[in-house]
């Protein structure tokens, strides 16, 4: 289903159905596949399928690369029908556990916001956002709904501006400033009797659909490539096509840190990485009827393997492991920067 597909014309379970089915054909991509799955039964409005498929990622939590994620969602999805307490709980258990993705911060406050939990809401995002963003230079792109929300829920309190609200402001490319997008006195407006107030309120959210639609344009992020050291030599071992490509793995390792600073530089959000392997690989050459050593078919199977959900964020969070596998943290590894 493309992003820009509008909701009414999709058959949600079909959807959801057709997912399934892909996920039992491409079990290492079971996880993001049933998370899409179980989106679209909350959205067809069967939530108890839906916290069926969290159950089911949950009932084998060591093979989960996003545990978090899944409880986050399952405990906004069960509070949506009726299980409030089971929800907290789990919200309570995700804020201990601390996770270093952006995401279940998100979820878990924006559910106890939609539940009018303001004060409880801000204080979870406040929570993920100084754990993530306190002395970081630069917030990822995967951060700013933290920001964002937090901005949101405090603007709904009506508590000054601080240094974080200040940042939300400083991120946000839209030409209408969050303080106006996130004004509690907007929902009066749209009962007014004033044109001139009408008028205003739409120029608001036209430019709210806007950034809307930005983010959707981007469902996954800008996915660079990488091969482990082992996959890396079997790959040029088979195909000598793609040595000129890949002349060593720790040029390669450094091409693309190299690849993705460069794109931070220029602007380019939401960057990530995936990672290959042969046996993949050459199915997806089989699959496109091409040839594993055209050397043009890599981006292709980059962009394949983010849009099934494989692209890990770049830059990594705070104090996690360097996505290269050394085991040392990104700050020691690839992350350092040059005198």
């Amino acid at each position: 289903m493309r992003p820009d597909t509008p909701a009414e014309n999709v058959d949600h379970p079909a959807e959801a159905a057709r997912l399934e089915r892909t996920a039992a054909r491409y079990p290492e991509d079971a996880e993001a596949l049933l998370l899409q799955a179980a989106a679209h039964l909350e959205l067809a409005g069967d939530r108890p399928a839906a916290t069926a498929l969290y159950d089911r990622l949950l009932s084998s939590p060591d093979n989960l690369e996003t545990p978090h994620l899944v409880r986050a969602l399952k405990a906004s999805n069960l509070w949506e029908y009726g299980h409030e307490a089971e929800a907290r709980a789990i919200i309570d258990g995700v804020r201990a556990a601390s996770p270093r993705d952006p995401a279940p911060w998100v979820i878990v406050a924006e559910s106890l916001e939609s539940h009018d939990e303001l004060e409880a809401a801000q204080e979870t995002f406040t929570e993920g956002v100084s754990l993530l963003l306190t002395d970081v230079p630069e917030p990822p792109y995967s951060t700013h709904p933290l920001l964002f929300g937090r901005h949101r829920v405090r603007r709904m309190l009506g508590v000054p501006h601080d240094e974080w609200d200040t940042l939300a402001d400083t991120l946000h490319s839209s030409s209408v400033s969050l303080d106006e997008l996130h004004d509690p006195k907007r929902v009066w407006s749209l009962g007014s009797d004033n044109p001139a107030e009408l008028e205003a309120e739409i120029s608001r959210l036209r430019a709210e659909l806007g950034a809307f639609r930005e983010a959707l344009s981007r469902p996954f992020p800008v996915a660079v490539l990488h091969w482990p050291e082992g996959e890396l030599a079997e790959l040029v071992g088979s195909y000598a096509s793609l040595a000129e490509e890949y002349p060593s793995h720790e040029e390669h390792l450094a091409t693309i840190e190299g690849s993705l600073r460069e794109l931070a530089a220029s602007g380019t959000p939401n960057l990530g990485i995936v990672t290959g392997t042969v046996p993949s690989y050459e199915a997806f050459a089989a699959s496109e009827g091409a040839s594993p050593g055209d050397v043009d078919l890599l981006p292709q199977y980059a962009t394949t393997l983010a849009a099934r959900g494989r692209a890990v964020v770049w830059p990594p969070q705070r104090g996690a492991s360097c996505w290269c596998g050394s085991g040392d943290s990104y700050a020691n590894c690839h992350g350092r920067t040059e005198a």
